[in-house]
């Protein structure tokens, strides 16, 4: 039997016996079990039972004799009754299903209920996603979202150009930005070029922007969006400042939970208020 023929026949649901039973008597027509036997080498007590099994299954018919012969079906015929044996079978087991169904959810469903209750784990404090393009689609969606206030972290700002178009659209909402920026002082010089030419963006084309700059270093850098100290609202993309890992191996954390976002507005309300450079020094 090729491999074809016997994925042909594997779809009938056959034993391995009926299967060759049933290829050689399509190939040699009616037939009776003895010669049917030496045709497939298939031994001949077990020929008669595989025979009897293609008959019970509406695949073979029996012709009457001394000896009895066997008839094959046509092929279409074998496939439209395999495809009603199926069927029956289908309809049986639904009927079965839904007989079985009030006892079988009365008896499990309280149970699956409580191990529910007991297992689910709890709200994601937040998750992660790669910085760069990841973590700057985020911050995007943040600005999208907001409805009062973006506050925002960060070295020199100098992903604003990414996130530039979000940032306008925000404002044209009438939602209210502010940035923390680093002391320049802190800054590599290339750092402190472009957040020289980040701020001077910010002021010319956007000046209702608020922009401080914090005195000391800043543990991390991110986007607040309408955090509350109530607890109740604000999400964040945060991105914690581990200068000896490579930018491209760093990841971002992602949170809608209201009371870490509450912690991180209040670090960014105190550093804002009490630790900011006296001088501006972009003025």
């Amino acid at each position: 039997m090729s491999d074809e023929t016997d994925e042909l026949l594997g779809m009938l649901g056959l034993m391995e016996y009926e299967e060759q039973s049933l290829e050689r008597l399509l190939e040699l027509g009616r037939t009776t079990a003895p010669d049917l036997a030496e045709a497939t080498g298939v031994p001949r007590p077990r020929i008669y039972e595989a025979l009897d099994d293609l008959a019970d299954a509406g695949y073979v018919e029996v012709i009457p004799g001394r000896p009895k012969q066997f008839q094959p079906k046509p092929p279409d015929e074998i496939l439209d009754t395999a495809v009603e044996t199926r069927r029956q079978q289908f309809t049986t087991y639904r009927q079965d299903i839904e007989r079985a169904r009030e006892q079988f959810l009365a008896t499990f469903q309280p149970v699956y209920e409580r191990a529910d209750e007991e297992t689910s784990p709890t709200e994601e404090l937040f998750h992660v996603v790669g910085v760069g393009e990841p973590s700057e689609r985020e911050t995007r969606r943040l600005y999208a979202d907001a409805d009062d206030r973006v506050h925002v972290f960060t070295k020199s700002f100098d992903y604003f150009e990414s996130v530039e178009p979000a940032f306008a659209d925000a404002l044209d909402r009438g939602v209210t930005v502010r940035v923390l920026c680093l002391d320049p002082e802190q800054l590599s010089t290339e750092n402190r070029r472009r957040q020289r030419d980040t701020v001077a963006t910010i002021r010319e084309s956007y000046p209702t922007v608020e922009i401080e700059f914090a005195a000391t270093k800043l543990p991390w850098r991110g986007t607040l969006a309408d955090p509350s100290l109530a607890y109740d609202s604000g999400e964040a993309v945060l991105l914690v400042e581990e200068e000896e890992i490579p930018l491209y191996k760093r990841q971002a954390a992602v949170t809608d939970n209201h009371s870490f976002v509450a912690g991180l507005q209040r670090y960014f309300d105190l550093t804002w208020h009490h630790d900011t450079v006296e001088t501006d020094p972009y003025r």
